[in-house]
């Protein structure tokens, strides 16, 4: 008996030894000759989203994260390191992340409690919160107006949630749908499949802007939620961590974050050069003279 016992914690020992090897930190595998790659989204405009005229992501949070890569570079000294793009969802983003299938997510995801038992996220590039996108032409002006009526939101998002629970708690008889991305979401509000999408009111902005009838739709309402969007780091990689959060801590306070900002949401973008005339809100100018990845929700 004892030599089975013995033979069992060799066998979990080696398991273990073997897990911890497999572990390996991203600036760690980069020194080894790795490629990183950086998750994007399709539709999050203007944060990560696909120029139709190019095919190639780019984007606000896109930007930030090519600066990060470059950070990378430099540290590990491999200034030939590749870097590899690949398209996420807003349902399987996390999973990419926690998986190991990509380093970065960059995009419009929101750091909450709930997203860092899985996930890390560095210092927030934006704060939002979420908001209603409706036909010009509506009469609705406030999640209190969609009694009876059908609200569309994207699947795994924080603005679906909030207003699935606030629907159930406040039995308000709203009929709830789930889209599988934004641009799908916009679209069924166009056909009237939906009445009314809810979602980060700057994402809102940026649909509709990219439609190919921009003043048929009207973003409505008070904010329903706070999401300081962040970009989507590996939980357990202490040091890459760091270097992205000082990187991201001197963007910010050099001011050097804000020339791409204004890039991205004050002046024309593509692919239809429109241009968003969203400057910096209140509450981000004022995160960001202590910036920190801790935020309280």
């Amino acid at each position: 008996m004892k030599v089975q016992h013995w033979g069992l914690a060799w066998g979990i020992a080696a398991l273990c030894c073997a897990s911890a090897a497999s572990a390996q930190g991203v600036l760690e595998r980069v020194s080894g000759g790795g490629k990183m790659v950086i998750a994007h989204r399709e539709s999050s405009v203007p944060f990560s989203y696909i120029d139709t005229k190019t095919g190639k992501p780019v984007g606000y949070a896109m930007d930030l994260c090519l600066r990060l890569a470059d950070v990378v570079r430099k540290k590990t000294g491999k200034k030939d390191m590749q870097v590899e793009f690949l398209a996420v969802t807003p349902a399987n983003r996390i999973a990419m992340i926690e998986q190991g299938k990509a380093d970065m997510e960059c995009g419009s995801t929101t750091n909450n409690a709930e997203r860092r038992q899985k996930v890390a996220f560095t210092v927030p590039h934006f704060i939002t919160g979420a908001r209603l996108l409706v036909k010009s032409a509506s009469t609705i002006d406030r999640v209190e107006d969609l009694n009876g009526k059908k609200l569309v939101s994207t699947k795994g998002t924080t603005p679906l949630k909030a207003a699935d629970q606030a629907n159930r708690e406040r039995l308000m008889g709203i009929t709830i749908l789930e889209a599988p991305d934004h641009a799908r979401a916009v679209e069924m509000v166009e056909k009237g499949e939906a009445d009314a999408f809810v979602m980060d009111d700057v994402l809102l902005y940026g649909l509709a802007a990219g439609r190919p009838n921009p003043s048929a739709l009207k973003v409505v309402g008070r904010f329903m939620t706070t999401e300081p969007l962040a970009i989507m780091l590996p939980k357990n990689d202490p040091e890459f961590k760091k270097l992205v959060d000082e990187e991201m801590r001197r963007l910010i306070t050099s001011r050097d974050i804000y020339p791409i900002y204004e890039k991205w949401f004050a002046k024309p973008i593509p692919p239809n050069n429109t241009t968003l005339n969203l400057p910096v809100s209140y509450l981000l100018r004022d995160f960001w003279k202590y910036p920190t990845d801790q935020v309280p929700f």
